[in-house]
């Protein structure tokens, strides 16, 4: 029996994590669920999973999961804090760990995870943005198991042969086309996008998340993470990869390979499928997934990016020719905007806006050698920079 810890059990990865776990009772169970502040859903989830260990980063949430599940008998632990995260990503009962805390949040438990030797299961591609270098030595010199979630990713690593560590030029890869939706926007005239709402922003035509990954989507900043994330994961760099939008979510995304060959990952746009291939791998389990029916699908469309129009998109490319900090200070800029749109004090084109001008702000440093410390630090005074223009903004 395989113990899997789920970081973020109460989002919309983790939600998929435990439906796919649930469907293998005879081969996962979940050791232990963490979550952010939902307490309520945290308690639902502890009577259906019976987890040995409930972490709530807010002590004020652990309080109220206790009184929720007073009556339950065998209820399990209840930790709190960042110091609970990194506990449940290490114990020995877990083996498989799912990293879906949103943003660079999940950092610190993602890496525990790594230096403990587990089976990483990523769908916090923040931990490859802000902290690539750190968290990809960790995965080496532990002998971890790193396997993509987020669709795109875990279909590229689906497409390549089983040696593209020895680098991607030496097994034939042309290059990696990662497949983007383009969100909910794609189609809106350019002048009306400082109108935009968060609900109508987070209106994603084909994928089921969170708000603030919705909002990445419809800015297609979440492509330009996910570009910087791939680079690291497949040892590569920019000139390698292209960004393809694909409004049907059907390709996840695609390999090209040397003598003209394309190979593609399809599927229903469903997190249970990547989840379900990384729990499993190498082997396939069911994920609970309808099969992928072509003849309703009936066509499939591509498209150039418009960096007019995805200006965050740009400028991940930007910070990830940049390297050294700047993709930390993109993300953690990126972050603050974000929520600022989401709490209707910034409109959507300001979002970019401000990942500009704090990429501007600040110098770029050279990571190598540095550590957790120097990286949160380079977080810390990206986010303070980023908040400040957003109040010199304030709508």
């Amino acid at each position: 029996m395989i113990g899997v810890t789920v970081l973020g059990s109460t989002g919309s990865v983790g939600v998929s994590t435990l439906d796919v776990v649930a469907r293998h009772p005879e081969q996962f169970h979940a050791v232990a669920l963490t979550a952010n502040r939902d307490s309520e859903r945290m308690a639902e989830q502890c009577r259906c999973h019976r987890p040995q260990i409930a972490v709530m980063v807010e002590e004020a949430a652990a309080q109220r999961l206790r009184e929720l599940l007073a009556d339950m008998p065998g209820r399990p632990e209840i930790l709190s804090g960042v110091e609970g995260l990194e506990q449940v990503a290490t114990m020995p009962e877990t083996r498989y760990v799912m990293a879906a805390i949103v943003g660079a949040a999940g950092l610190p438990p993602t890496l525990a995870a790594a230096r403990a030797g587990k089976r990483l299961l990523l769908a916090n591609k923040e931990s490859l943005v802000v902290a690539g270098a750190l968290l990809m030595r960790a995965v080496e010199e532990s002998g971890a198991e790193l396997l993509p979630i987020d669709s795109e990713h875990n279909a590229i690593f689906q497409c390549l042969p089983p040696n593209f560590c020895e680098g991607l030029p030496s097994v034939g890869v042309e290059r990696i086309l990662l497949t983007a939706s383009g969100g909910p926007l794609r189609d809106w005239p350019i002048e009306r996008l400082a109108s935009v709402t968060p609900d109508q922003a987070c209106a994603h035509p084909t994928w089921a998340m969170g708000r603030k990954i919705s909002v990445d989507s419809a800015t297609m900043m979440n492509k330009g993470l996910e570009v910087i994330e791939a680079c690291w994961l497949f040892g590569t760099d920019t000139d390698r990869i292209q960004v393809v939008v694909h409004p049907q979510s059907v390709i996840h995304s695609l390999v090209q390979y040397q003598d003209g060959s394309v190979l593609a990952q399809l599927g229903n746009p469903d997190m249970r499928t990547p989840i379900a291939h990384a729990l499993g791998w190498p082997a396939r389990l069911d994920a609970g997934v309808a099969p992928l029916d072509l003849f309703k699908v009936g066509q499939l469309n591509f498209e150039e990016p418009d960096l007019a129009r995805f200006p965050c998109l740009g400028l991940a490319f930007k910070a990830a020719r940049q390297g050294g900090t700047a993709p930390a200070i993109l993300n953690a800029a990126n972050e603050i905007a974000v929520a600022a749109f989401l709490d209707r004090r910034l409109d959507l084109p300001g979002i970019a806006a401000v990942v500009d001008a704090t990429l501007e702000a600040l110098p770029n440093e050279d990571v190598a050698g540095q550590d957790l410390a120097f990286l949160l630090d380079v977080d810390r005074r990206a986010r303070e920079r980023a908040e400040h223009l957003v109040r010199s903004r304030v709508i």
